[in-house]
């Protein structure tokens, strides 16, 4: 994963997953564990299929490598405890991921993502646990997704930097390359109003081993107000998993209808993360698609 990383210049990620299915008429996403689930569901399994075929197919016709994650992101212990559900739903939707990179002829060069999230509410950072109770918490997820033989640990759409310092220290103790991402505000910090270069120095400070970098996700390409950072910020910062749509989150949380800025927009705003700042992981968020992917392997 490191060697990925050093050794291209741009790396495409995923595009949006849970948002494409919870727009599905035929597919209903569980309350608790969200898209999880569906790894056990015939129908279910297709859709999932379907989107991440759709990203690799861009990825390999481009020639790039290609970072995926597993349906994961809700499949805490607490969750799955709760639901009910089977207590290996972490290792069984990792090996649906494996499955589904074994087919394809370019296998080498995709790598799979263990991904947890925040405990509760990602645009509520006042909801974030401390760095202890993060740790407690999170460390069972992430050692089920590290035993399942994931190439990298990815923590998403985190606001608040003492969660995300306790999910760093569990994901270190693995010895797996992670990856901490960000969600932010358009004014570039995260929700918790630190500054990312703040929030990764912490959190670098807090670690033995190092996360193999940073990313944004779930924010307009624009939020991060690079114009603002300062320079040695993207030493650190390697992704940016961008919004659709340039609207604050409070205007897009929960919105029954799709929501994006001119896929142009979007795409040359982050080709200039990738060109003027170096930042090598380029992926979609929320209200994102093929359209998105093509336009950043196409420009």
């Amino acid at each position: 994963m490191e060697k990925t990383i050093k050794n291209n210049k741009l790396v495409l990620m995923e595009g949006a997953v849970v948002e494409r299915l919870r727009r599905s008429a035929s597919l209903t996403l569980h309350p608790l564990l969200v898209n999880a689930p569906l790894v056990y569901d015939k129908a279910g399994k297709l859709a999932l299929e379907k989107i991440y075929q759709g990203y690799i197919d861009i990825a390999v016709k481009a020639k790039l490598p290609f970072l995926m994650c597993a349906p994961t992101w809700r499949a805490s212990r607490a969750r799955i405890v709760e639901s009910k559900a089977n207590p290996a739903l972490n290792q069984d939707a990792v090996a649906f991921m494996q499955a589904l990179r074994n087919v394809q002829a370019d296998r080498d060069r995709i790598k799979i993502g263990g991904l947890v999230g925040c405990k509760n509410d990602c645009y509520k950072p006042e909801q974030g646990l401390s760095v202890e109770d993060s740790y407690a918490f999170h460390s069972w997820q992430i050692d089920q997704l590290a035993d399942a033989n994931v190439d990298f640990l990815i923590a998403q759409t985190l606001p608040n930097v003492q969660e995300a310092h306790g999910i760093a220290k569990a994901m270190e103790k693995t010895g797996i390359p992670y990856i901490i991402s960000f969600v932010i505000s358009r004014d570039g910090r995260l929700l918790d109003k630190t500054s990312l270069m703040a929030a990764i120095a912490y959190i670098d400070s807090g670690t033995h081993t190092p996360a193999l970098g940073f990313m944004v996700n779930c924010a307009y390409p624009t939020f991060l107000c690079t114009e603002k950072q300062p320079p040695e910020l993207f030493d650190r910062l390697i992704g940016f998993q961008a919004n659709a749509s340039s609207l604050d989150h409070c205007d897009l949380d929960g919105s029954d209808r799709l929501k994006e800025d001119k896929v142009s927009d979007w795409g040359n705003a982050m080709l200039d993360l990738n060109r003027s700042h170096g930042v090598k992981i380029l992926g979609g968020c929320c209200g994102t698609s093929d359209r998105h992917l093509n336009y950043i392997v196409g420009n």
